[in-house]
């Protein structure tokens, strides 16, 4: 049957300017981590895209190695667009990345010129896209000097592979180092794409600030630390859950020593009439340098319980109290 999207999709949506770009990005972007690899249920990461999009959600972010196995999300995505989306492409904001473990070899890795722009072409050839939205350095790499690195994402920008670049788990300072030579070369950074979360808050000490002062948008993934700041581990770990899967990067041993933090800030989440996950998501949109947070979805029903976090009103001083001092110890 033919999708035609939702013809109130943007009645609901929030969308924020991302840094001091003409670009906006829905409050909540869908993330193709996990559930649309080759290992998954390809119809069920249909339905969550379509789903997504009649929603208001416009950005789909991957990357090159996201599957399992490598490559295949974006194969899996590359499919659904020619199934559904082609018609909507000029509503869509689409990123991938690259500087991850791809191919065998000296070249399927790290920051270099030759990984990045090799990898950003084989992106384009396994989603069916003559450009990508975005697209990132995946994450710095020490022994390629970073001009190297910047002058690859502003030559993919210049070819007309990408619209605008992004830097992912960079530090603050590499940050406005990668900042300052992407302006020189005129292709300015776009994004950043730190881990950031409940149990995850390095960005707080300098790089929050860095963006700001820079103009630079953050898009946070992870911001239920894999799942963990959820009701899904409360009462041990359930077959099929992240936690209880041989891939992916939560362990089941993570789970435990975190298990009585994640209860009492449930016990809060459960006060604001809310899930613990809501409740983190909107932890995280309470900073107005936040752009955008990043949520997966193995479900349409996650990606509802999800969404509604913007339905909650802000945080009081004192819920923001009682949180950080669960997350101290």
């Amino acid at each position: 049957m033919t999708y035609l999207a939702n013809d109130r999709r943007y009645d609901t949506m929030t969308y924020n300017r991302c840094g001091r770009s003409g670009l906006k990005l829905p409050a909540v972007s869908l993330g193709l981590w996990h559930n649309f690899g080759g290992v998954d249920v390809f119809e069920n990461g249909r339905a969550i895209l379509r789903h997504a999009f009649n929603k208001g959600i416009t950005h789909f972010d991957l990357a090159n190695n996201y599957g399992p196995p490598y490559g295949s999300a974006e194969e899996n995505f590359g499919k659904l667009f020619k199934q559904d989306f082609r018609p909507y492409r000029d509503e869509l904001v689409i990123s991938t990345k690259a500087g991850y473990d791809m191919w065998p070899g000296p070249y399927g890795n790290w920051g270099s010129r030759k990984y990045l722009l090799s990898s950003l072409d084989q992106s384009l050839k396994r989603m069916g896209l003559d450009y990508v939205d975005i697209f990132y350095s995946h994450r710095p790499d020490l022994e390629t000097p970073l001009e190297e690195t910047m002058m690859a994402l502003d030559q993919a920008v210049r070819q007309g592979k990408a619209l605008y670049v992004g830097i992912s788990n960079y530090s603050a300072e590499r940050t406005r180092e990668a900042a300052q030579i992407l302006r020189d070369l005129g292709t300015p950074c776009l994004i950043h794409q730190p881990k950031y979360s409940m149990f995850e808050r390095w960005v707080e000490d300098e790089l929050l600030d860095v963006l700001d002062e820079e103009g630079i948008g953050c898009i946070p993934f992870s911001p239920l630390a894999q799942g963990l700041l959820t009701d899904k581990y409360l009462d041990g770990i359930p077959e099929g859950s992240r936690a209880a899967k041989s891939w992916g990067f939560l362990k089941a041993e993570q789970v435990g020593p975190a298990i009585e933090k994640v209860r009492r800030l449930n016990e809060i989440a459960v006060q604001r009439g809310q899930t613990l996950a809501q409740m983190a998501l909107a932890w995280i949109m309470k900073d107005l340098r936040i752009t955008s947070v990043l949520i997966g979805a193995s479900s349409v029903q996650q990606l509802d319980d999800n969404m509604n976090m913007l339905d909650y009103p802000n945080f009081s001083q004192d819920e923001l109290n009682r949180i950080d001092g669960i997350l101290k110890g």
